[in-house]
């Protein structure tokens, strides 16, 4: 099962950069990973994918456990033309007592042995309804007239005489027969369905003329005419018991929380399982259920629940790889936890590319860049330290950029508003925090577009309103960054009407510029704790 590898949900660049860049590199040392995202990725994360011709990872929504993560039972189906003691033999060397009947792949019936114990007590003993193959394979007998290939007739065993037996037979008549050859001969004169000689015997040239030419199929059995008739129902065709109605079937697409009433209701031992186009692969059970299989994955840039994926309690997380305060993930057991006080996560990423000693390709090396340049503002973040630039140093060594030029494109590509809707711009990076007991959300936008952000302050301050009212937040803060003068524009809503002032020093003034902040992690946040702390 592959691993998958996302970074937290609204993703930025270093996000999706360290996720895309860390697939590559377990999947040079040959662990197979995959990356994801949460959620679009913005105009930045975009304008970099483009230029360094890199696809968009696969978007993700969950990793709740599914059927396709059970360890199902890879049973093969049976036809419905297959002969009861082939799905009987089947089961005894499978040890698997449930068989899915199909036609083109997909499921239109279900046999276990208790209908197969049910047919051979209860069942219609004289009644045969099968193909000459079947009875041949399942006797290891011999065709000798295969006039037609399917049978459907009453069984009559021919041991009296002739006298007796004149009367007997008739077109729809399946006739067990020895060394009787007069009997054989009235028989394919009366035309009957089909004939079986048993004890081996066989027939003159002359007999097997005339019930060609009468159109009468004949096997020869090795086993007596006793032995012949009591096992002769088990030829009959797996369609003849098979259960056709109220199948319950799951989809390997089917999350495992949701079938559990199914499952209870139902109290079948074995369900199938088919897939997206309804063909069957396998059974699951019960056993299945209590011990499941879970989504391996790796998470990138987060270590907070609320920031990272759906159903992730579910699932098995491997490694972590962040450079933000420790959240409230937690693993049963050690897990592989590397946590960096820099300012990307693709700063850690080349790190392990280099500890591993696994050459870094030039669109990889470009994405790395690029998160860093992303999450540093270009070296002009406080969060920056000496391993970023360091980094930046070592990987343009690969790329040969004009670095001023190159981050001016990235930042003018990822900052431009146009066409989106105030709900867009304020998600396009939007964090939850829980501080203590209180929920805290902050959104920033870095920009250089910023009349665009202030012809709509209204509208900002409204959403603002709306999102703290209806998510019951302690406080929402959008920070609107600019780049070139290394500072913020503050909006905000707060239950608490002077955290504001107190985390920042200012008067409570909606758009109020705060010079040389522009990091939420290093900055923001602990201001907002503190003045949490001071307001208590």
């Amino acid at each position: 099962m592959p691993t998958f590898i996302f970074g937290h949900k609204n993703p930025d660049t270093d996000s999706v950069a360290s996720a895309i860049a860390y697939t590559y590199l377990k999947n040079q040392l040959k662990q197979s990973a995959f990356s994801s995202v949460l959620g679009n990725i913005n105009h930045e994360t975009e304008f970099i994918l483009k230029y360094f011709d890199i696809p968009v990872p696969t978007y993700i929504n969950n990793v709740k456990t599914q059927i396709r993560d059970l360890n199902i039972d890879d049973i093969p189906g049976i036809a419905s033309n297959c002969s009861i003691y082939t799905a009987y033999t089947i089961m005894e060397n499978t040890n698997f007592h449930t068989l899915a009947v199909l036609e083109n792949e997909k499921i239109i019936g279900i046999i276990t042995m208790t209908d197969i114990a049910i047919s051979l007590i209860k069942g219609d003993y004289y009644t045969l309804n099968t193909s000459l193959h079947n009875i041949a394979n399942d006797f290891n007998g011999k065709i000798l007239s295969d006039s037609t290939t399917h049978v459907n007739g009453k069984i009559a065993v021919l041991a009296y005489d002739y006298e007796y037996t004149k009367d007997l037979l008739k077109e729809n008549i399946i006739a067990i027969v020895g060394n009787r050859y007069d009997i054989i001969e009235h028989a394919i004169a009366s035309n009957v369905a089909l004939i079986i000689i048993t004890g081996g015997n066989t027939l003159s040239p002359e007999h097997l003329q005339m019930a060609k030419s009468k159109g009468v199929p004949i096997i020869s059995v090795p086993t007596d005419t006793y032995t012949t008739a009591k096992l002769l129902n088990k030829c009959n065709a797996i369609s003849t018991i098979m259960n056709t109605e109220n199948i319950v079937s799951f989809n390997t697409n089917d999350y495992l929380q949701d079938i559990m009433d199914v499952v209870l209701k139902t109290n079948y031992r074995n369900y199938p399982v088919v897939n997206k186009n309804n063909a069957f692969i396998g059974f699951m059970n019960r056993k299945h259920m209590l011990n499941p299989g879970k989504k391996k994955v790796i998470l990138v840039d987060h270590n907070e629940y609320n920031q990272s994926v759906e159903g992730l309690d579910e699932a098995e997380i491997l490694e972590i790889i962040d450079h933000h305060k420790i959240g409230d993930i937690s693993t049963n057991i050690p897990i592989n936890f590397k946590n960096m006080p820099v300012g990307s996560t693709c700063t850690i990423i080349h790190q392990m590319f280099k500890e591993q000693n696994v050459k870094i390709p030039y669109n990889i090396a470009g994405l790395l860049l690029s998160g860093i340049i992303s999450d540093t503002l270009f070296m002009k973040s406080p969060t920056t330290t000496e391993m970023d630039k360091n980094t930046v140093s070592e990987l343009n060594l690969i790329l040969k950029l004009d670095l001023d030029k190159y981050s001016t494109k990235m930042f003018k590509a990822g900052t431009t508003l146009d066409g989106q809707t105030i709900k867009e711009v304020f998600h396009k990076d939007f964090k939850e925090f829980k501080l203590d007991q209180y929920n805290i959300g902050i959104s920033q936008i870095f920009t250089l577009d910023l009349d665009s952000i202030f012809n709509q302050k209204d509208e900002l301050i409204t959403y603002i309103n709306k999102i703290q009212d209806s998510e019951n937040y302690y406080a929402v803060l959008l920070l609107v960054t600019d780049i070139l003068k290394e500072g913020s524009y503050l909006f905000f809503k707060c239950k608490n009407n002077h955290l504001v002032s107190t985390a920042f020093h200012i008067d409570v003034t909606q758009g109020i510029f705060l010079e040389g902040i522009v990091s939420r992690k290093k900055q923001v946040l602990p201001k907002v704790m503190e003045a949490i702390n001071l307001l208590r």
